[in-house]
């Protein structure tokens, strides 16, 4: 019943719409008016307006209500609006091997058009065929690429659904992500004291040398199965012939346990904090908490759904994940919604050689409309 036409032409009509992060108020606009044409209540978030005056060109969350013809819980779908750089001047490219990609010089914005528009047809689909359904919820986010940043914003008490999927994942149809991470990033100023390289090193206090005592004396990478740490930049000093003053380091630290990542983090500082203070120096130290880790269990009724809707859809194979990267499926879980992160046919995202492939595309419409359904 999924028109795969018509998916196509919704998915180059969506990829021309320039929607990097804090950018999407076109798109906003459009995909707000489409879900009001398809006969939604549709309202915008508007929780939080420091947000949107220091993001003019951003929109707010978009919440979607549309009253089902059966008893049952509700159920949420949810994909993002906005891509990753680069994503200006998008254009969608249909090639004859069945891939949907971009001219090369930009993300095709797979990440996260993929999703919406399977979110979109199932509604169409069943509208057509006058399919029962219960009451169906959707939230469409944006500035979600930047650690879902949008989503920080949005007021959860406006949904009724304790069930929840956000198409957000790459890999085959019938991928589902239940376990993924708290991120936590850092920075780390390093305070010493300037002095002529020359005349008068001694007299100096070497903020580099402070920064390569503490990185050579912590693991990066996995720390073990759980956990990740990585420093990602290094900045500093005025001179070739000063010592350095000040260093600035920063990254981050994800672990799907998030008490392991509070305490990777603290051991992070508590390096520095030692090394400077042995060299008569100052470590500064921050952190943000983006987002927390969660787990769902495969006997939980949310994949306990998915996995029927996949045996109805014909997939072959399911895969149920533990993925390394954040979505909004962090949030809606922490404000105890049961969710899951499926896949959606997006495929090497984040670069500019992301491609759909669109027999998948049209099986991740399939699997949506099922989940609705069911």
């Amino acid at each position: 019943m999924v028109n795969r036409d018509r998916m196509i032409h919704n998915f180059i009509e969506l990829a021309e719409f320039d929607s990097e992060s804090f950018s999407e108020k076109a798109i906003g606009e459009f995909v707000h008016k489409s879900l009001e044409d398809l006969g939604l209540e549709v309202r915008t978030d508007t929780t939080d307006e420091k947000y949107l005056a220091e993001h003019p060109d951003s929109y707010p969350n978009i919440y979607g209500f549309w009253k089902g013809n059966v008893s049952g819980d509700p159920i949420l779908f949810s994909a993002h609006l906005d891509t990753v750089a680069p994503g200006i001047g998008k254009k969608a490219i249909v090639g004859d091997d069945g891939r949907i990609r971009s001219d090369g010089s930009t993300v095709l914005g797979a990440d996260d058009i993929s999703g919406l528009v399977s979110i979109l047809e199932a509604i169409r689909v069943i509208q057509e065929n006058g399919l029962n359904h219960p009451d169906i919820e959707v939230l469409i986010t944006v500035a979600e690429e930047p650690f879902c940043e949008g989503a920080r914003y949005f007021d959860y008490r406006m949904l009724k659904a304790k069930q929840a999927y956000v198409l957000d994942l790459n890999g085959p149809i019938g991928t589902a992500a239940i376990k993924a991470p708290s991120i936590i990033s850092f920075e780390i100023e390093i305070k010493g004291k300037a002095a002529h390289a020359g005349f008068a090193p001694e007299e100096g206090i070497n903020a580099l040398n402070i920064a390569v005592a503490g990185l050579s004396e912590l693991k990066t990478g996995h720390i073990d199965s759980e956990t990740t740490v990585n420093f990602g930049t290094i900045s500093g000093g005025t001179g070739k012939n000063i010592v350095p003053e000040k260093i600035v380091i920063a990254g981050e630290i994800r672990s799907t346990n998030h008490e392991k990542a509070s305490m990777q983090t603290e051991k992070v500082f508590r390096t520095f904090h030692d090394k400077a203070k042995k060299a008569g120096g100052i470590a500064y130290c921050c952190k943000h908490e983006h987002i927390r880790a969660f787990e769902r269990k495969s006997s939980d009724a949310v994949a306990q759904r998915f996995m029927q809707a996949a045996k109805a859809c014909e997939i072959e194979k399911t895969d149920l994940i533990t993925t390394f990267g954040g979505s909004d499926g962090n949030r809606l879980n922490e404000h105890g919604i049961q969710t899951m992160v499926l896949a959606c046919a997006m495929e090497n995202v984040h670069t500019t050689t992301e491609y759909v492939n669109i027999e998948e595309f049209v099986k991740s419409a399939e699997l949506t409309l099922q989940l609705m359904t069911i």
